[in-house]
This record gives structure tokens, C-alpha cells and sequence, in this order.
């Protein structure tokens, strides 16, 4: 289905405010919202008139497809009828403590200091907010108290005010599409999730929205053990309110001596001296197990005590640059002594290894590391260093029917039904029904087109797959001229090597159409340490002497571990020279199967200008309309590893410049760290559209050159920042830089596409499933029971899965002018997920979006190579002016793209 006619003077927008009409459908029908949630039944939706939304409001659900029943990992929850009472927590002589201390205070607070008030006990989210089942006995006319908490030798003082009463009726009206979702619903569902998470976070190691626990662990070495987690989350559905819980991945420090855990990072275990400077421990290494350990809580130990001098933890700030021997501070009464002459005069103890550093904790004290220990149960809140990522993976990936079995099991660790806090409130999980099942649809697959010479010119994938076998790309390159440089030595990677991956890759391009003029390349070998842009350089002008032109393909051959060479070789082909580049691992080439390099030209065709396949017209007719051309972009944002100060984050935008959605090309920026919004959308969408209108006119010579429709897909925001990316995305339509300077008026859908969150589906029927990885198939589709009360979203699944359990993408249409129905984006956006050109798959995400993420992890291939700018995932503490300074350097030096690679889709 296409999309549905246009409301009479609207956007779109479901909710006023904004121009956009009134819900269509006339009244409610009995139930409200409820009515319609189930899978079956009438398509139509209604909302009360005057309820408005953020996004769109729905006004029907999709009906194409095929019907299956899944599993989802949702379970109802009744939620409570009494007035919950809210109450802000400060602690006026305090800067912001850590949030499990603060649940600490709360806790002595509720069961020593004021029992009696606390009867039955209130429920707090470790930071400002405390709601309670009856209203606290503070007094008559006294909505606020102080109270003094005695905790580990010291006293604080906490004031609870009163700031609410929050009636949940308001909470069953939402569910109900009655009630908008405003401050009071945003609340009452906060509140709901502090009652569930609150026995757990009061039991385990805790992060934002799970836990941890040490039933199930893995041991991957560097000082980290990964623990089992649970996640739970409450979530608003249509008609009824439901509890989402999945399993999680807590990476945690390995508890027991510090010293062993800083031998194992450093790759050194048993050998305490080399963490020794006097020894030769190199300082970027003390650096870098500093940014590991930084933050981690520790506890003293002085052997010979009556008892261990366990004292409360401390915090480790930093190692020291010399060992304890080495290390001397001012004493109180005057004169100077060693840290390990210290232990010697107060503790009589000598230390067994005293070269060795120590550690700075808050306070300021230096405390050897062979007298630290590390307790148990501390999240590693850093980067997972890459070399443990697969670890870390193989932990968290289970098989969909081994995952749904974990949740189920998990609900004996979550234990709704004994939580006195869960039964305080009244709420009431339904644990006996399980998993919920629901009702699910699965697309119909686009079909694709291939180009010409192709034995079978169009081909439906099966579950998010086909194969290239006897095809030509729809429109393939030509390669004029082309050299090879290989960066592996030539005893290791030999002439022998080098023909035999010439023969395979040429034959590769031969079966898909791309032509090679020159099947003899130039082929140099190059040190990897050297100048990579004066080898290339070199390179091109022996091409220019022996072709008489510039080469029009660098493939370059790479060892293990050349990422330093992968990242010059892309700065000199794509911002430098202008040339098309395409490495190689070394390892890969030898005796490579036919389907290496059939990989490799997917990537490489569109590099040089061609395109793969398409979109069949019959197959995406909204996409393919010669009568309302299309301009699809995708948006997304990088931001830094969590500590990272001083580092920008980059922007990227994608669109088509092509009729048929499948020929890409991207604009990247640097910003402000860390800020989800991004600053030149404006300029970057005014230059795609820019370039869709002269390569309609220009290349395939259309008449009607302008976009009268814009598809807008920005990934990775979360629900609160919807707002603003809407804003942000109106602005395309209004703002000079964009539309009205080229004096086109487009038609703007804008939505947004997220990952991140914790949704999953599990085929009921086995017979339904992928036989391989058991997920559900690619095409799968929810917008019923577990989407939004009122707002137009839904859930696709749309590649088939490989390994452990396929996530959803969940859609949430923000803005729709071009009056999208249902089944008319879900369509759409399945079929864009099937002109990614790097694979012969479908893919989770909308390509342009896939693309968009592509363009910002590529974007330090902007900067010289030479001028060392530090992209490393370690964190780096820089405050204030010092970090202002550092983003400058980095907008200063992010070099623009090349003029001849603004038209091709480098990033592939």
C-alpha cells in the first residue's frame, strides 16, 4: 500500500500544536485504545481529539503479510489504583554522591533513623526522586523534613519535600489513548519502574536499568569477569501496561589483589616486577592500566593486624610514577620519608616488593598495590578493551530459544511476587501466564533487479538472502587503471601471492560486469612504517608514466593489524587524491575463495561509481514513483567512549541521489561532544538535495529534477529527545539553507529508527523460525501489542538472523506530510533495507541509516595521519577551557571530503 490521501491542512502531525488534524475515526470505540490491540479485528485505531502526542498519532494498524503468533519478552502487570506520593530527596550539605551510597543512606535512613515513618518503606531511584505508598507522617502542614543519617563514621543530612501526588487513573486513561503522555504519565511510569527495580538494586551490582549477579559468570581475562544481568523496564502498551525484562552483560573487575588484577591487564601475571619504573615499566603503559583501573574502589590490608584493616572502600584516582621505595612524601611533623619506610616505622611491615607502584586513592594517600584488594561486584564503566569484544559477545549471544528460557528464568531472580516493595504498591506481575504471545505479520520481500547480461535479470530473496550466481550489477564500473601495493613483507606475500589474488579478483569483476582495461597492474611492495602518502604518491606517478593517467583504483594489501595503514591509505584516497581505494587483509588473499572477492566487488563496484541492484519498481512503488521523486537521507551521531573529554563527536547524512534509492552519497561534520542534535543538518541537507536535483537533470536527464518528497531516517535517539530531532528535522523543510533556497517544496516524513533497547521476539511455532540461527524471519513485523498507546510506531525485523538473537528496529514516525499508511512505510522501510550494497543480505536498518553510521565511524579518516590527533577509546580527563581547546583543534583539522568522492559512495 502507498501512502493515504492527505488530511485537509495538516502535516501530518497526529496532535494539535502543530497544524496537524484531528485523529481521524470519530469516537473512540468501547475500551478505547484496547479495542483493535489484539491481532485480529478491524485495522482502524482511535484516540480521544484531544489527546496530543510528540510523534504521529496512530490512526490504524497494518494488515498485509502473512500472520504468525511470537513470543515477545513482555509480561502484564497490573498497575496499582492507590495515590503513589512523590518526594524529592536533597542532601543539602553534599555535592552529588555516588548513586549506591546514596541508596545506602535511604536504607538506614528507612530501617535505623525513622522506622516509624518509613512503615511500609518508600522506594527511591538513588538519585532525587522518592515515591511512597501513603503519604509520610511528617506532620500537620509539613511537607518537608531534615533528617541527620549516621553512616560509616560520618553524618549526613537529607531533606525529603514533597512535590506530588500521582493518581494512577492517569496512567490507565494513557493505555487507554484517553490521556496524553505528559509530566504526569512520565512520572507515574518512572515511579512504577523505581517499585520494580528497588529490592534488586538493594541485593546487586547495579547500573542504570539492570543488575548483576554471579550465578553465571566467564572469566576473560585482563582483570574482567562478566556477569549474567537482567534487565527490566516498564512499558506502556496498548490497553495495558507490561514489564520488558531481558538478559544483560555486566563487565565487572576481578575481585581479590590488586596487584593480580594489574598484572593480568598488563599481560604479566606472576610478575610483580614488572610493574616496577625502576625495572623498565614504560610509562604509556602505567597510562594506560591507569585509565583501566581509575575510579575502581579498594580496600587496605595490612598483614600482621589482629584483624584485616578493612576500612570503608576507597576510590583509586591514579598510579603513582616511581615505586614505593622510590616515592617519598612531607610528613606532618617535618622531614621526608619513603611510602615503603612509612609501612616499615608504622605497621612493622616489610614490603615484598617494594620497586613496584602504588596507588592514589581520593584522599591523596599512596598505598602500595600488593596491600590493596579489590572487592567484588564493581562495574567496569569503560570501553571494553577490542581485543575482548569477542569474548564479551560469545557471553551475551544466545539462541533465541535459549534466551526466552533465560528471561523465564530470570523472574526467579527478579521475584515480583516476594518483593514487599512490588506488593506495597500494588502491583501485580502476572508471572504464571509467562512470555507473552502475541500476533505478528511477515512481509512480502521486494524483489530485486540485476543488470543486463544477468541470467535471471530479477530475484526474491528468501528470508533476507540471495546469491550472486550468474548476475551482472544493474549498472557496473569500469576500471581504466589500477596498482597494487602491498604493505606484507615479500617473503611472506610473494609475486606468487600477488598473481594469484590479480587472476582471482579480475575474474571476480569479469562474472559481475566490471570491466578492468589493464588486467596487468603496476604491483609495489611498501613498508608499513614508512610514509604511506609519499609510497601512494610514488605509486601513482610510476601508473602516469607507464598508462599516461592517474590510477583509477589503489588496492592495497594489508597484514594483521594494520590499522594505522588502513587509515592513511583511506585519508590519502578519499580527502587527499581523490582515487578509490580498497584494502585487502593479507591473510584473506591467500588460496582466497571465489566468494572473497565476489564480496569485495560488492563494495568496490559502488566505490567507483556503479550501482548493484535495485529496488524492482512493482516491488517499492512509493520509492520508484517517476511522478513525486524521492530523496531518502539518513541521519546519525558518533559521540566519544564514556570519559573521553575533549573529543568531538561527528555527524553524518546520507541520501540518494538516483531515481531508484540505491546510489548513496554522505556529508560528515565535527561538533560539540557528545550532543545528540546535530548543528549543520541544514547546510548537509541543502547540499544533498543539491546533488540529487543535478544528478537527475545532469546524469539520467529527467525533467523533473526536484524531490517532492523527503524520507528522513535518524537513528539512535532516545524517547526524550524527540522533541528536538523533530524540531531539527521540520527545519528541513523551512529552512533557507535547505529547501527554499532551491526553491523546491518537498513533502517530509521524518522518522526515527532505534536499536538500542531491549525488545525481542521468539517464533511460538518452531516451523516459523529460520532453520539455521531459530529467529524469526526477515520481514516480521509488530505495531499491535506491544507498541505505543497513541503515537504511530512499530516494530521490523527485517534481516534473517546468524548468530544469538535478532534485534527488532523500532520505528517511531515523528512527522508524516506524505500520509503514510501502515502498511505503506512498513514496506517501504523493508525494502530499503535490501539496497545496502556491501552484502547480499537484507539488513536490520534502512541502508541510508546503515550508510550514515558507516560515514561517522569513518569520519577520523578525515584527519592527516602526521598530525597525530588521539581517537584512542581510552578515557582522557580534560576540564573546561582545556576541552574547548581541544574540539577547536579538531574542527580545525577535519579536512573536507575530495570533490571527485562528493558523487561516490567511498564509504562502502
Amino acid at each position: 500500500m502507498g501512502p493515504r490521501p492527505a488530511a485537509p491542512g495538516g502535516r501530518g502531525r497526529g496532535g494539535p500544536g502543530r497544524g496537524g488534524p484531528p485523529a481521524r475515526g470519530g469516537p473512540p470505540t468501547r475500551g478505547g485504545a484496547a479495542a483493535g490491540a489484539s491481532g485480529g479485528g478491524s485495522a482502524v485505531y482511535t484516540t480521544s481529539p484531544h489527546v496530543t502526542t510528540v510523534g504521529v498519532k496512530r490512526t490504524a494498524f497494518g494488515t498485509s503479510g502473512r500472520r504468525m503468533e511470537v513470543y515477545t519478552n513482555h509480561f502484564a502487570v497490573k498497575i496499582p489504583e492507590a495515590v503513589i506520593h512523590h518526594y524529592d530527596v536533597i542532601s543539602p550539605s553534599e555535592k552529588t554522591l555516588p548513586a549506591r551510597l546514596n541508596m545506602d543512606l535511604i536504607t538506614t535512613l528507612q530501617l535505623s533513623v525513622a522506622a516509624d515513618i518509613f512503615t511500609p518503606r518508600a522506594v527511591y531511584d538513588g538519585r532525587k526522586n522518592l515515591f511512597a505508598a501513603r503519604e509520610l507522617p511528617f506532620g500537620p502542614n509539613t511537607p518537608s523534613r531534615e533528617f541527620e543519617v549516621p553512616y560509616n563514621n560520618k553524618s549526613y543530612k537529607i531533606r525529603l519535600t514533597k512535590v506530588a501526588e500521582i493518581n494512577p487513573e492517569v496512567l490507565a486513561r494513557f493505555l487507554e489513548g484517553k490521556q496524553s503522555h505528559d509530566n504526569a504519565v512520565l512520572t507515574a511510569i518512572t515511579a512504577l519502574n523505581v517499585v520494580i527495580r528497588m529490592e534488586p538494586t538493594l541485593k546487586y551490582p547495579f547500573n542504570v536499568r539492570s543488575f548483576f549477579t554471579d550465578k553465571e559468570t566467564k572469566d576473560i581475562g585482563s582483570g574482567i569477569i562478566l556477569w549474567r544481568g537482567y534487565f527490566q523496564s516498564i512499558r506502556p502498551a496498548i490497553g495495558r501496561m507490561l514489564i520488558n525484562v531481558d538478559i544483560s552483560t555486566g563487565t565487572m573487575y576481578k575481585s581479590g589483589p590488586l596487584l593480580n588484577l594489574c598484572l593480568e591487564f598488563v599481560g604479566r601475571e606472576g610478575q610483580p616486577l614488572a610493574l616496577a619504573p625502576r625495572k623498565g615499566f614504560p610509562d604509556r603503559e602505567r597510562l594506560r592500566l591507569q585509565r583501566f583501573i581509575s575510579g575502581i574502589r579498594i580496600v587496605t590490608q595490612v598483614p600482621g593486624q589482629q584483624s584485616p584493616q578493612s576500612r570503608t572502600p576507597r576510590v583509586l584516582k591514579k598510579l603513582s610514577t616511581a615505586g614505593s621505595s622510590d616515592l617519598t612524601f612531607t610528613m606532618r611533623e617535618g622531614g621526608t620519608m619513603t611510602v615503603a619506610e612509612y609501612f616499615q616505622k608504622t605497621y612493622n611491615l616489610r614490603l615484598r616488593h617494594p620497586e613496584v607502584l602504588c596507588a592514589e586513592v581520593g584522599s591523596g594517600a599512596l598505598i602500595p598495590l600488593e596491600l590493596c584488594f579489590v572487592p567484588p561486584g564493581q562495574i567496569m564503566r569503560k570501553q571494553v578493551p577490542p581485543e575482548k569484544t569477542k569474548d564479551v559477545l560469545d557471553f551475551a549471544t544466545k539462541r533465541p530459544e535459549d534466551r526466552l528460557q533465560s528471561i523465564r528464568n530470570g523472574l526467579s531472580v527478579l521475584e515480583y511476587g516476594q518483593s514487599e516493595y512490588v506488593r506495597q504498591f500494588g502491583m501485580v506481575v502476572d508471572e504464571a501466564a509467562g512470555a507473552l504471545t502475541i500476533n505478528a505479520r511477515v512481509l512480502d520481500t521486494p524483489v530485486l533487479r540485476y543488470g543486463r547480461g544477468s541470467r535471471q535479470p530479477t530475484i526474491k530473496p528468501a528470508n533476507g538472502s540471495w546469491n550472486m550466481m550468474d548476475k551482472k550489477f544493474y549498472s557496473p564500473s569500469t576500471i581504466d587503471r589500477w596498482i597494487v601495493v602491498v604493505y606484507e613483507r615479500q617473503q611472506r606475500f610473494t609475486m606468487n601471492n600477488a598473481q594469484e589474488m590479480i587472476a582471482g579478483f579480475t575474474a571476480a569483476c569479469r562474472d559481475v560486469g566490471i570491466t578492468i582495461k589493464d588486467p596487468t597492474p603496476i604491483i609495489k611492495w611498501e613498508n608499513g612504517q614508512g610514509n604511506i602518502t609519499a609510497q601512494l604518491r610514488d605509486a601513482g606517478k610510476e601508473c602516469m608514466q607507464k598508462t599516461g593517467g592517474p590510477p583509477t583504483l589503489i588496492v592495497a594489501v594489508l597484514p594483521e593489524g594494520g590499522t594505522d595503514i588502513y587509515t592513511a591509505i583511506k585519508h590519502f584516497g578519499d580527502i587527499q587524491m581523490g582515487v578509490a581505494t580498497q584494502c585487502l587483509k593479507s591473510s584473506r588473499c591467500f588460496r582466497a575463495k571465489p566468494q572473497y572477492y565476489a564480496n569485495v566487488c560488492l563494495k568496490l563496484n559502488v566505490k567507483l561509481g556503479g550501482i548493484n541492484t535495485i529496488p524492482d519498481p512493482p516491488s517499492a512503488p512509493f520509492l520508484t514513483d517517476p511522478n513525486n521523486p524521492t530523496i531518502v537521507m539518513g541521519a546519525d551521531v558518533i559521540h566519544p567512549a564514556p570519559g573521553s573529554e575533549g573529543r568531538p563527536s561527528f555527524t553524518s547524512l546520507v541520501a540518494n541521489v538516483d531515481s531508484d534509492t540505491a546510489k548513496y552519497i554522505a556529508a560528515s561534520r565535527v561538533q560539540t561532544s557528545r550532543q545528540e542534535i546535530i548543528e549543520d543538518l541544514g547546510d548537509m541537507a541543502h547540499h544533498m538535495l543539491d546533488m540529487y536535483i543535478k544528478y537527475r537533470r545532469n546524469v539520467e536527464k529527467k525533467a523533473n529534477a526536484s524531490p517532492k518528497r523527503i524520507i528522513f531516517y535518524r537513528d539512535g535517539v532516545s524517547e526524550g529527545q524527540f522533541k528536538q530531532v523533530l524540531d531539527l528535522g521540520i527545519m528541513l523543510t523551512s529552512d533557507p539553507e535547505a529547501c527554499q533556497k532551491l526553491n523546491i517544496k518537498p513533502t517530509i516524513t521524518v522518522i526515527v529508527v532505534g536499536k538500542r533497547h531491549h525488545v525481542r521476539f521468539f517464533p511460538k511455532n518452531p516451523q516459523d523460525a529460520d532453520r539455521k540461527s531459530g529467529n524469526c524471519p526477515a520481514g516480521t513485523v509488530i505495531d499491535r501489542d506491544v507498541a505505543h498507546p497513541t503515537e504511530f510506531d512499530f516494530y521490523l525485523q527485517s534481516h534473517g538472523g546468524l548468530l544469538g538473537t535478532s534485534r527488532p528496529a523500532h520505528y517511531n514516525v515523528l512527522y508524516d506530510e506524505n500520509n503514510f499508511t501502515p502498511d505503506g512505510l512498513q514496506s517501504l522501510s523493508f525494502a530499503l533495507c535490501h539496497v545496502y550494497a556491501r552484502s547480499t543480505r537484507s539488513v536490520s536498518i534502512p541502508a541510508p541509516v546503515y550508510y550514515a553510521d558507516i560515514v561517522c565511524t569513518r569520519a577520523k579518516n578525515h584527519y592527516d595521519p602526521n598530525e597525530r590527533f588521539d581517537f584512542s577509546d581510552s578515557a582522557t580527563n580534560i576540564e573546561g577551557s582545556a576541552a574547548d581547546q581541544s574540539l577547536d583543534k579538531f574542527k580545525r583539522g577535519f579536512k573536507p571530503l575530495h570533490q571527485k568522492m562528493q558523487t561516490l559512495m567511498y564509504f562502502s
